[in-house]
């Protein structure tokens, strides 16, 4: 059975950016969750948006589903949107805060 290298599904999910901030949406802490199933070579992520109406909330799914699609091993891929618990900027890594000029 091939495996699902999480440490890769991280890589491609920090290439998605929220289009309305110039950050990926690791760093923005909006990824919730990942469910890998290496016998299907399918992955859930269970994610969030900043605002609950984003109009581009389809767009970020997408991308989500395309960037995970290409990490090796995996063959399906869907992203479970929730807003509970809500985002907040408290979710976001240093990094995010320091490139916004949040510090």
């Amino acid at each position: 059975m091939a495996e699902i290298n999480e440490a890769e599904l991280m890589d491609a999910l920090h290439e998605c950016y929220d289009p309305e901030i110039p950050v990926n949406i690791v760093d923005l802490g909006l990824v919730y969750n990942l469910d890998i199933n290496n016998e299907s070579g399918h992955v859930d992520v269970k994610m969030t948006l900043t605002a609950m109406g984003c109009p581009m909330a389809g767009e970020v799914m997408s991308e989500v589903e395309m960037r995970v699609g290409q990490v090796e091993n995996v063959k399906s891929c869907k992203v479970d949107l929730t807003f509970d618990p809500p985002w907040s900027p408290d979710r976001m890594t240093e990094d995010a805060k320091w490139e916004l000029g949040m510090m």
